[in-house]
């Protein structure tokens, strides 16, 4: 009893940290369970995918495909503060705009948003919004469902930097957000894929591994990148992940639809 108290907990913060979803009662916090808690960052995933492929759905089946795509992306922001689409912003300005460790990470932890930030932010959406768009198109009930995979395995995708890279720690540590930068067992890993794979059950199509390997991909690419600019990662570094990788699963399920 003590052990599903412990998860409900783990998984109740973070839902608390990644979303303004409401918990219904009181929790704890250290940065011990904030550590663990990352075992459910797919799981956080699957319930945000989930609330915005019903968004996207029934906004399609009552309005058309277009107004669908934008009544999701805003519940999205809605549903998570924009919490990663922050961190993108924040990670565009510092390396676009700031030329090595100091200075980039410097500018990271500047809270307004300079034009790479602005320019960068505009281009995703629009990136996103075109994707989606192509795959409604094919299929509304199957892109419902690619969203929800889409959330779930980009999250997780963006998690798997805690484990193969560096945390960079803040040059401000007085203004540093909570994070879980400690690598879990593999235990752990396993319960936040279990999230993944509870996502392909919804659409068990074969192709989808290959838009996950292409996501994952740029996840490889965007921590070289990181490494060899900072060292390691940072907070907005992993939301940066989230959000590419999500945009990359989209574009990967085009590529797989449309030749394979």
């Amino acid at each position: 009893m003590k052990v599903l108290k412990n998860e409900l907990i783990y998984l109740a913060t973070a839902l608390m940290f990644f979303t303004r979803i409401p918990v219904p009662f009181k929790i704890p916090y250290s940065s011990d369970i904030m550590n663990k808690s990352q075992k459910y960052f797919a799981w956080v995933g699957l319930v945000v995918g989930f609330i915005n492929a019903v968004i996207f759905y029934l906004g399609s089946l009552l309005f058309n495909l277009e107004i669908g795509i934008v009544l999701m992306m805003i519940s999205s922001v809605l549903l998570t503060g924009a919490f990663h689409e922050d961190g993108f912003t924040d990670m565009c300005d510092s390396f676009g705009g700031g030329y090595g460790k100091e200075k980039i990470l410097t500018i990271m932890k500047d809270s307004r948003v300079g034009a790479y930030g602005t320019i960068g932010i505009i281009l995703l959406f629009a990136l996103k919004f075109y994707s989606i768009q192509a795959l409604g198109t094919i299929d509304l009930l199957k892109t419902s469902c690619i969203i929800i995979l889409a959330h779930t395995s980009s999250r997780f995708i963006s998690g798997t930097m805690i484990y193969t890279h560096e945390y960079v720690t803040d040059i401000d540590v007085s203004k540093s957000k909570p994070l879980a930068n400690k690598p879990l067992n593999g235990k752990a890993l396993l319960v936040s894929f279990i999230g993944v794979l509870i996502a392909f059950t919804l659409i068990p199509d074969w192709r989808l591994i290959i838009a996950f390997a292409l996501a994952y991909v740029g996840k490889i690419y965007l921590g070289w990148y990181f490494k060899k600019h900072i060292g390691g990662y940072t907070g907005d570094c992993l939301g940066s992940v989230q959000q590419i990788c999500e945009v990359l699963f989209y574009l990967g399920t085009i590529i797989v639809w449309k030749f394979i």
